[in-house]
C-alpha cells in the first residue's frame, strides 16, 4: 500500500457535488493506493504508521491529539509513468481487491480509536484541501 499524506487544517471531499466526508482542525488528508500484490496483512500496517505519524503540530500524530483522518481512495498512486506519455496501471489493485483492503485500514484505525472520514470507492470524486505548512509525506506498507 501507498498514500500520500497531508497536513491540513480543512479537507472535504465531494461527489455529485454533496460533501461525503470532511475534516476540520489540524488533521490528515490520506490519498491511499493499493498494490496488486496487498495483501490483508497490509492494512493493519498501513493503519497503525498512519494513526501514529507524527506530523502534526508540535510533532504529535492523530494516536496522541485525537485528530481527524480523512481517507480517499486513489488507485493512481501506482500509475507507472517511466514509458511513454501515458500511465500505466498494471501495478494498482483491482478494484474487488482494493475495496476490501481499503475499508481494513480504515476499520482498522476506527478501532485504533481513529475519528475517520472517508470518500466513496470508485466514484468520481472532488478534493479540496487546506494544507498546513505545506507538510506531504509518502508512506508505504
Amino acid at each position: 500500500m501507498r498514500a500520500v499524506v497531508a497536513r491540513v487544517t480543512r479537507a472535504a471531499v465531494r461527489v455529485d457535488g454533496e460533501v461525503v466526508g470532511e475534516i476540520t482542525g489540524p488533521g490528515l488528508l490520506v490519498l491511499l493506493g493499493v498494490h496488486r500484490d496487498d495483501t490483508a496483512d497490509s492494512a493493519p500496517v498501513m493503519a497503525r504508521r498512519l494513526h501514529e505519524l507524527r506530523i502534526l503540530p508540535g510533532e504529535r500524530s492523530c494516536a496522541d491529539g485525537g485528530d481527524p483522518l480523512l481517507v480517499v481512495s486513489q488507485f493512481t498512486l501506482y500509475g507507472d509513468t517511466r514509458r511513454g506519455r501515458r500511465p500505466s496501471w498494471s501495478a494498482a489493485a483491482r478494484p474487488e481487491h482494493a475495496e476490501p483492503l481499503v475499508e481494513a485500514v480504515v476499520t482498522e484505525l476506527r478501532a485504533r480509536g481513529a475519528t475517520v472520514t472517508t470518500g466513496v470507492f470508485g466514484a468520481d470524486m472532488t478534493v479540496e484541501s487546506v494544507n498546513d505548512g505545506p507538510c506531504t509525506v509518502l508512506v508505504e506498507s
